[in-house]
C-alpha cells in the first residue's frame, strides 16, 4: 500500500504541474482527492493491515493528501494569474492614444437664412404664419385669384392628390387662412414660411420641393413705396447695406401691379431675387376685406435662391444631400 500512495503522489503530482486550465485541474481534484478519487479508494483497503501499519500508512496518506491540496493550490493560483495577464494584455488600452472626438453640428444652411430672415421681419413688426403643406385647391389657387380656368394655373405643375387636394405649390396659401382668421381686422403684417412643392425636374438650380417664404401687409394707406422701403431692409440685412436693387414690371394672378425684384452682383450682373406687388383687390374681397378701404402688398422668396446667393452655392442640390464635406463650411454661419 505503501508503494501505491507513492505511486499516486508522483503521478498526480505529474498531472497537476502539466495542467495548463482551470477546468482540467478541477477534474484532477475529483480523480484525486473526490468521494470516489483514488486517494480514497487506496485508503479503503487499510482495513486488511496490522494494527502496527496502520499509523504508518496513514501518516503517509495524510503527507499525501497535503502535498497535493498544496499543489493544486499552487497550480490554481498560477493558471488564475496567467488567464488574468492575457486578459490583461488583450484588454489594454493605449491611453497615449488620442480619444474619439466628437464633431460639434451647426445649423444647416437654409436654416440659418430662414432664421435670419424671420429676425429681420419680427424686426420691422411681422408676425409669423403657418399653414399646411397638404392644401385645398380653394386656399391654393382660387383665394389666390386664380379659378379652375385660369390660364396662370399653368405656370405651377402641381402634385395632385384628388382634384380638389394638392402639395401646396406657394406659401401663398397662407394667406387666405390668415385673413379669414382675421375676420376683416387690420393691420396685417405676416410671413409665411415652408416647404412647397412643384413638378420640376431637379437639376443645378431647380428641385420639386424648395422652400419659399411668403410675406402680406395688408392695411389702411398701403403703398408700393412701403413695400419697397421694406424690401430694401431686407435685402441690404442679407446681403449688405451696399447692395442696389431694382424693380422690373411683371404680372402675378394675385398682385396688380407686380414686380420682379433684382440686386446686383458684382461678377453676375442682375439677378433676380423675388416676386411682389400690390395685393389684387379680389384677393382681398375674397378674405372679406372691402379693397376700397384696404390696400396691402405681398412678396415671395425661395429660400434656396438667397442661400445660393449669399454663400456662393453653385448647385442647389449641395443644399439637400447632406455631404459633410459642403455641410462643414457653415459651422461659422
Amino acid at each position: 500500500m505503501r508503494e501505491r500512495l507513492e505511486s499516486l503522489r508522483t503521478e498526480a503530482l505529474q498531472e497537476i504541474q502539466s495542467a495548463t486550465e482551470m477546468e482540467l485541474i478541477k477534474e484532477l481534484k475529483v480523480k484525486y482527492l473526490g468521494k470516489k478519487g483514488e486517494l480514497t479508494a487506496v485508503l479503503r483497503g487499510m482495513g486488511s493491515l496490522s494494527a502496527e501499519e496502520r499509523p504508518v500508512i496513514g501518516g503517509l496518506a495524510n503527507e499525501v493528501r497535503a502535498a497535493l491540496e498544496t499543489a493544486f493550490a499552487q497550480k490554481s493560483e498560477s493558471l488564475e494569474t496567467e488567464e488574468l495577464e492575457a486578459k490583461l494584455q488583450s484588454e489594454t488600452i493605449d491611453v497615449t492614444l488620442p480619444g474619439a472626438s466628437l464633431e460639434p453640428g451647426s445649423i444647416h444652411p437654409l436654416h440659418s437664412v430662414i432664421e435670419q430672415i424671420e429676425d429681420i421681419f419680427i424686426g420691422m413688426g411681422f408676425e409669423i404664419a403657418e399653414g399646411p403643406e397638404v392644401e385645398l385647391d380653394h386656399y391654393n389657387f382660387e383665394m389666390l385669384n386664380l379659378p379652375k380656368d385660369h390660364p396662370a394655373r399653368d405656370m405651377q405643375d402641381s402634385f395632385y392628390i384628388t382634384p380638389e387636394i394638392l402639395l401646396r405649390t406657394h406659401t401663398s396659401s397662407v394667406q387666405g387662412r390668415t385673413l379669414l382668421a382675421k375676420e376683416g381686422e387690420v393691420p396685417v403684417r405676416i410671413i409665411m414660411p415652408g416647404k412647397v412643392y412643384r413638378r420640376d425636374d431637379d437639376d443645378a438650380t431647380h428641385s420639386h420641393q424648395f422652400t419659399q417664404i411668403e410675406g402680406l401687409v395688408v392695411d389702411r394707406g398701403v403703398s408700393m413705396g412701403e413695400l419697397k422701403g421694406v424690401l430694401l431692409q431686407l435685402i441690404q440685412k442679407m446681403f449688405g447695406p451696399d447692395t442696389e436693387v431694382r424693380l422690373r414690371p411683371s404680372y402675378f394672378p394675385f398682385t396688380e401691379p407686380s414686380v420682379e425684384v433684382d440686386i446686383y452682383h458684382p461678377e453676375k450682373g442682375w439677378l433676380e431675387i423675388l416676386g411682389a406687388g400690390m395685393v389684387h383687390p379680389r384677393v382681398l374681397e375674397k378674405a372679406g376685406y372691402d379693397s376700397e378701404r384696404y390696400t396691402g402688398f405681398a412678396f415671395g422668396l425661395g429660400v434656396e435662391r438667397v442661400a445660393m446667393l449669399k454663400y456662393d452655392i453653385d448647385d442647389i442640390r449641395h443644399l439637400y444631400n447632406n455631404d459633410l464635406r459642403f455641410l462643414r463650411q457653415f459651422k461659422s454661419v
